[in-house]
């Protein structure tokens, strides 16, 4: 059966004239239904498990960084370094400390720190040095600079246009009722 020119299909005639038995969409240049393709088939065979090994596939086959996850044998040192990367943040993550963080790029940079700490080099050397290396989003605590002051500024902006906003609401209210 050849189908219609498209000019005599309008939508009643197209919505009554396919059987139940012919339900795929119409390949209106050729004027029959739409053939599945053969390499739809095959493809969605190998596709399929690939996304789903996906995740086992992402995880690195290199070993982690010597002093990742290693304490430092000095206390006090480990005690530096600790606090050192509880207030450095993961680039990866951003969300969580390097300490917290269980991504590679955090254990190099915990790695980092505890050897510079064991090398005897100060955090605040440690810290100016990560900071130039990954930029300032690497501290929770951001130096006050041209870049970086609508997140300083922002909270009270904020803050005040809040204030103004509850006051024009309250002058409002109370001259509706007197």
């Amino acid at each position: 059966m050849k189908a219609p020119p498209l000019s005599a299909v309008t939508p009643d005639s197209f919505r009554h004239s396919r059987s139940r038995a012919s339900q795929r969409p119409l390949n209106l240049r050729n004027g029959g239904p739409r053939k599945k393709s053969e390499a739809t088939g095959w493809v969605s065979w190998i596709a399929v498990p690939l996304l789903l090994a996906a995740p086992a596939l992402a995880d690195t086959p290199l070993p982690p960084a010597r002093l990742a996850d290693t304490q430092l044998p000095d206390p006090h040192q480990e005690a530096e370094a600790e606090a050192l990367m509880q207030t450095l943040r993961c680039v990866v993550c951003q969300g969580q400390s390097i300490a917290q963080s269980d991504a590679d790029m955090a254990g190099q940079m915990r790695a980092m720190v505890r050897e510079r700490i064991a090398r005897g080099e100060k955090p605040s050397a440690i810290r100016r040095w990560l900071i130039e290396r990954y930029g300032d989003y690497v501290s929770y605590d951001p130096p006050l600079s041209a870049v970086t002051a609508p997140l300083w500024l922002a909270p009270l902006v904020l803050l005040g246009l809040g204030a103004w906003i509850a006051r024009t609401s309250f002058r409002r209210r109370r001259r509706r009722r007197g």
